[in-house]
């Protein structure tokens, strides 16, 4: 058995946060960490979804990527950028 190669193997504190809403046409179920890991960025878990994504004030005004990300429709990909935009 070969020796297993490590890029990083680091334990960090992390606050996450378990948020619930019903928006026009779905439920969101997300668990959003922060961690200094990303550069200030959160990682954000859609656990009805089973979808993640690395998410930061800059990644809200790229066009399409809620919608690639959590595999969105154009309105309900709007929604959770509006509720992202009064979080981070």
């Amino acid at each position: 058995m070969s020796e297993r190669f490590f890029l990083y193997d680091d334990t960090e504190d992390t606050k996450t946060r378990f948020v619930s809403f019903v928006g026009e046409n779905q439920r969101f179920d997300l668990a959003i960490v922060q961690s200094d890991r990303h550069f200030g960025k959160h990682l954000v878990l859609d656990m009805q979804g089973s979808r993640f994504a690395i998410i930061g004030p800059d990644d809200l005004q790229e066009e399409g990527y809620l919608e690639y990300a959590f595999q969105l429709n154009e309105a309900d990909a709007e929604e959770l950028r509006s509720f992202f935009m009064e979080l981070i």
